[in-house]
């Protein structure tokens, strides 16, 4: 299986790309996958480039690609201004419409202040639910005082088993017939017995049909 981690970290080192690396590291020790990291930095001038021409460059259409040829994402942003970095957010916005539909995302982020950990549930999770992707119930936050406390490695594993498991699944039913998620062999449309409203009323009724 295919894992790629996006990730928006500016600085060299960086905080993102380490918290970036663990979470790929967990998955990868729940799940046999192959790891693909887009770093979005080196990809700023080619985002800016696409909005503006519409096309994007080599390097930014190989990033597309492989999300959206992934079995799985991690996406790591930065907290900027209570919310996701615009890198970040402009990445997602240069994706083709069904990119992500139905894929597995794990969503992290990091930031100077445990303040800041609500940017998980009210712009993050907000976001890759509009792109149809499948988010993984734990995110994971880090503030810069939670790097070697207790607590952070516990959220990755968690965050990271999930991910893997969703990923794994969705591997094992890639073979089915019919629709995704079905377990079983699918009743045809005619096999269904539809029953008037009217008539189920009139079943429940000691009196037969009513009025009313």
């Amino acid at each position: 299986m295919k894992l790629v981690v996006v990730s928006a970290g500016l600085s060299v080192p960086s905080s993102t790309r380490l918290l970036a690396d663990r979470l790929a590291a967990a998955v990868g020790r729940q799940a046999p996958v192959e790891v693909e990291v887009v770093e979005l930095r080196d990809l700023a001038v080619e985002i800016a480039h696409n909005f503006t021409n519409g096309f994007p460059g080599r390097a930014l259409a190989a990033a597309q690609d492989a999300v959206t040829s992934a079995d799985g994402l991690v996406v790591v942003t930065p907290v900027f201004s209570a919310s996701y970095s615009g890198l970040f957010k402009s990445f997602f916005d240069v994706l083709d419409k069904d990119a992500l539909d139905g894929k597995p995302v794990l969503i992290a982020a990091t930031g100077g202040s445990a303040r800041h950990s609500l940017v998980l549930e009210h712009a993050l999770r907000p976001l890759f639910a509009y792109l149809r992707a499948v988010v993984v119930p734990t995110g994971v936050y880090a503030a810069s005082e939670d790097w070697g406390a207790e607590g952070l490695e516990g959220r990755i594993e968690r965050a990271a088993g999930e991910l893997a498991g969703l990923m794994t699944g969705l591997s094992g039913r890639s073979g089915l017939s019919g629709r995704s998620g079905l377990s079983g062999p699918r009743r045809a449309k005619d096999d269904l017995e539809v029953v008037p409203f009217a008539q189920q009323l009139a079943a429940l009724s000691p009196t037969g049909p009513s009025g009313v």
